[in-house]
């Protein structure tokens, strides 16, 4: 995504954010949010074209665009950010705490802040509240906690973008990122990268407009904090040394403990300066021939969390992991239909631009009742998927539905209408606050109906939003497993669901997975790599994921060859 796009769309949420909170017009406050979602959803940057060729972005909100690209805000914006105080705001982010609400906190008992607010609840200030009874406020409570934890990580697109640009940033004969980053953790806390360069580096790093204070500086290494909140470390280390770096700075701690023991029993030392047989060194140049000397193979980064990895290394038994290009086609994407931002034949066009042997559309199902789907408009874009399918003789196109599974496990469409559709992903999208014993019935009857072939984002969580439902697992995944269902991996980066964890358990009962990007716009597509980054740290191969299959095994997995 274009800087200048995220940065953009982010101004103008927060525009409808904090209109709603004074009491903006309901349906102005929506068409913010969708024209803030178009714009980041945009393939082409906003700064180089005119942003009236946006969809969903008229006059009005065209002009405090042009606006916020010449002086990084506009008016209005402005002057929300001034009536609306800093505390209520704060107080927004809280999950299931509502602008009414936050406003009759501050106004009422003084409470500014997520910490305030906490502190209110444990002490009892609030017990008695009308409207805050005793289940609300210990919601309230488990969402301050939430976006604490939130407030120290992000999900691994928004570190991934921060890296990418500090990279391509900087003049290196060698840079990369390491840390969790690298080992395709969902969430990161701070970045580590490291370079082969000269010592201006240190210098140009400082220098970057994303820098928002240098927290320390030195020859080999700079720490500074960036206008995204997130830390950055840069290390210079000599091209001698850079596997041994790799290794070393790549983690984790326990990985790395587990390796190191294995050259101490040699009698070497294994550091970030190299692999060393007293003075002698051994390996440093590259990770391959660290590992290599050390009698292993090679460990991709996804799987260094000492989770049997090494062990498999000494013995030659890792798994040939699922690779991005494995992938020959996406099974959960949406179009401007329902909730997306592009059209039909762009995200199609899109799809057949990654090279894609199959591409399935998705959209949302009629009770998702926001989308104003119906069984009339779902069947006129098949029609016109037929249409395109003459244009793409390479590319099989696949008419999808993403149905909600209602809270007794039933979906939207009736079963004469789902024969209809070649894919069919089922969801939660409502009643999140089920019990465990509702929520895996409401799992199992969604696997147990013959015409869902996935399911979608099981544990329906928003990193930093929205925590996962409560299920038992083990019996969804051997219900799965038992009616031949596949379970997603939603590459949608705030989503990363299903967790490298969860997938790791349904694999040992025999599930299959699909890697979907659950694209809403046409940059999403590109997605799919964190997919596979929780797929790898699952141990999973190509035969375990459904779209790396050739088109004829996926058809008969569907049941429409």
């Amino acid at each position: 995504m274009a800087r200048a796009n995220e940065e953009a769309a982010a101004a103008l949420q927060e525009y409808a954010e904090l209109f709603a909170l004074t009491g903006g017009d309901a349906f102005r406050v929506r068409s913010y949010q969708k024209a803030a979602k178009a714009i980041a959803g945009f393939p082409e940057d906003i700064s180089t074209v005119d942003v009236r060729s946006v969809p969903g972005v008229g006059e009005a909100i065209a002009l405090k665009m042009e606006e916020f690209l010449e002086r990084g805000s506009f008016r209005q914006l402005d002057a929300l950010r001034e009536k609306v105080p800093a505390g209520v705001r704060s107080l927004t982010k809280v999950p299931s705490l509502g602008p009414k609400t936050a406003i009759m906190l501050f106004e009422e008992f003084g409470i500014d802040s997520p910490a305030a607010l906490a502190e209110a609840i444990t002490s009892g200030r609030l017990d008695g509240v009308r409207g805050l009874g005793a289940k609300t406020l210990a919601n309230l409570l488990k969402g301050v906690e939430q976006l604490e934890q939130a407030g120290r990580r992000v999900h691994i697109g928004i570190a991934m973008a921060l890296a990418e640009q500090v990279m391509s940033s900087l003049s290196a004969e060698r840079i990369a990122y390491a840390g969790s980053l690298r080992r395709m953790k969902d969430t990161i806390g701070d970045i580590d990268i490291l370079a082969v360069a000269p010592d201006e580096i240190m210098a140009e790093f400082r220098a970057q407009p994303y820098v928002a204070e240098v927290i320390a500086a030195g020859e080999k290494k700079t720490s500074v904090r960036t206008t995204t909140g997130l830390q950055v470390d840069l290390r210079v280390v000599p091209a001698a040394s850079w596997g041994a770096a790799m290794q070393y700075f790549t983690g984790s701690k326990e990985h790395n403990v587990t390796v190191r023991e294995i050259a101490v029993k040699k009698g070497w030392k294994l550091s970030e300066y190299g692999l060393f047989e007293g003075e002698r060194l051994i390996a440093g140049a590259e990770e391959e021939e660290i590992y290599a000397a050390l009698g292993m193979q090679w460990v991709p980064p996804p799987l260094r969390e000492d989770g049997g990895e090494v062990q498999a290394a000494l013995r030659g038994e890792l798994p040939e992991l699922v690779v991005l290009e494995d992938l020959r086609g996406d099974l959960h994407t949406h179009t401007n239909l329902t909730d997306g931002v592009a059209s039909l034949e762009d995200m199609v066009a899109a799809a057949h631009a990654r090279g894609y042997e199959y591409y399935a559309v998705t959209d949302h199902a009629p009770d998702l009742v926001m989308q104003r789907m119906t069984l009339d408009k779902a069947l006129e874009q098949r029609e016109r998927l037929a249409e395109l399918q003459a244009d793409y003789p390479g590319m099989r196109l696949l008419h999808g539905t993403e149905l909600n599974i209602a809270p007794d496990g039933s979906v939207d469409w009736p079963a004469e209408v789902l024969e209809g559709f070649d894919v069919c992903v089922a969801s939660v999208h409502s009643h999140f606050g089920q019990s465990r014993e509702e929520m895996t019935r409401r799992f199992i009857a969604a696997c147990e109906n013959p015409h869902v072939h996935i399911i979608g984002h099981p544990t329906t969580r928003k990193i930093g939003k929205r925590e996962g439902v409560d299920a038992d697992w083990d019996a969804v995944f051997r219900a799965a497993a038992r009616t031949g269902t596949a379970l997603e991996i939603d590459a949608y980066p705030d989503r990363s669901d299903l967790p490298s964890d969860l997938v790791r358990r349904a694999r040992h009962h025999g599930v299959k997975f699909s890697i979907d990007s659950d694209s809403h716009a046409v940059p999403h597509l590109a997605h799919q790599r964190y997919g596979i980054g929780i797929a790898q740290r699952a141990w999973l191969t190509a035969d375990d994921v459904i779209n790396t299959w050739p088109l004829e095994r996926l058809l008969a997995f569907l049941k429409r060859a």
